[in-house]
């Protein structure tokens, strides 16, 4: 059973900073394509940063420059350095995994960048 945990969310003031974590198990991060997608009240949800099982990365124009896609394959872990938050950041983010023809998804984590 495959099982994605986000965490690392909060309140956050514009130009701060956070570290968001998906814990995955279930599934080989080493081999799967990982991702980060957000989904703001009201609006779609939309791929911020991704990373292939090749270590290749792409971001979302908003976020290039700030947000850092990484993984680590021993703790099975992928991370998103989000910098320079702005209160357009604010939204549920949620970690992808897929591999194969699976697609998976965590429950979310909730960022609010506010003064």
């Amino acid at each position: 059973q495959v099982q994605l945990v986000e965490s690392g969310g909060g309140l956050v003031r514009p130009g701060g900073s956070l570290r968001l974590s998906c814990a995955a198990s279930g599934i080989r991060v080493s081999i799967s394509n990982m991702s980060w997608y957000r989904q703001a009240p009201g609006k779609q949800r939309d791929l911020v940063a991704g990373i292939t099982s090749g270590g290749a990365t792409n971001y979302a124009d908003s976020v290039k420059g700030r947000f850092t896609i990484s993984r680590d394959n021993a703790k099975k872990r992928v991370y998103l350095q989000m910098n320079s938050l702005k209160p357009e950041d604010t939204a549920v983010y949620y970690c992808k995994a897929v591999f194969g023809p699976g697609a998976f998804w965590g429950q979310g984590t909730q960022v609010t960048v506010s003064s």
